[in-house]
């Protein structure tokens, strides 16, 4: 009797203890929260390269599927030129948000060299002052000036003598290109800023492709998606040119070409018929070709 009674209170004891044991495992042990230590831990992932030039005037920040070839064409430069100003080892590895150098950087200028000291004559050298004497010909004299038998009178000791500089020839607008048309087919499809941005003129494969003025190569291939086979000249530093969807190219980058050579043989890359499209771009942006090319 006391033996069952021992038993049962044994028993009893080990399964309170057994419920107690389960109890304490059930309790969840603290959490740290690591996440935002870490994360405070890691350094900060550096900018782009060149941004600290994002929104200044001839500087391109880099978008989601951009291509040195097309930035090139939307800024009316030579991808390889851009390529040079960035120092660009590889120009396939551009990432977005970097912001690239578009135009030319201005040259360096560069100090005279300092004159080399005149052998001693004993004659003392008196400092620049603002008096400042520009010698005056019988051509330039003015109206009521001295006639040119009355000679002229010497400048003031120490004063500079400033030769007049010749007159340097203005440089020739940019707008002045002339143009002639690339195919001799019809003209099909016409310049439409958002759904055209140039003129599609018919022809059959094989045709010749004319370069419209003279230019340098800046790029020929296939790289950008939906001009096929392409070639864009620069003409200047105004002007591009681009010919799209030929058969096959005549030239290579870097070459110099002539008004009316032939560049390349119409066909249908990437296109849905032979077709050459041709555009005009002034800083990068399509203009109408009719504004440049001459009628017909």
């Amino acid at each position: 009797m006391f033996v069952s009674r021992g038993l049962v209170l044994v028993c009893g004891l080990a399964v309170a203890a057994l419920l107690c044991g389960c109890g304490t495992r059930l309790h969840k042990a603290p959490v740290e929260d690591r996440g935002s230590s870490l994360a405070l831990q890691q350094p900060a992932k550096p900018p782009p390269p060149g941004a600290e030039n994002a929104g200044k005037p001839g500087y391109y920040t880099v978008k989601p599927g951009d291509i040195l070839i097309r930035i090139g064409l939307e800024t009316g430069q030579g991808w390889k030129d851009i390529a040079r100003w960035n120092d660009l080892d590889n120009p396939n590895l551009i990432e977005v948000g970097q912001v690239l150098r578009v135009v030319p950087p201005l040259p360096v200028a560069q100090a005279p060299a300092p004159a080399s000291p005149a052998p001693d004559s004993g004659v003392v050298t008196r400092p620049v002052t603002s008096s400042t004497v520009v010698p005056t010909t019988p051509a330039m004299a003015p109206a009521g000036a001295a006639s040119a038998g009355t000679p002229a009178a010497a400048p003031a000791p120490g004063a500079t003598i400033v030769a007049a500089a010749p007159a340097t020839p203005a440089p020739a607008a940019e707008d002045d290109l002339s143009l002639i048309w690339p195919a001799q087919g019809a003209l099909i499809v016409g310049f439409h800023e958002v759904r055209n941005k140039g003129y599609d003129i018919a022809g059959k494969a094989g045709d010749p492709v004319l370069a419209a003025a003279d230019g340098r190569v800046v790029y020929a291939g296939s790289a950008i998606r939906g001009y096929g086979n392409l070639i864009i000249l620069k003409h200047n530093n105004t002007f591009l040119t681009a010919y799209a969807h030929n058969r096959s190219l005549q030239v290579q980058e870097e070459q110099t070409v002539r008004k009316g050579q032939k560049i390349a043989e119409m066909g249908d890359t990437d296109a849905d018929r032979v077709k050459l499209h041709f555009e005009i771009r002034r800083n990068g942006r399509p203009v109408d070709p009719s504004r440049y090319l001459p009628a017909r």
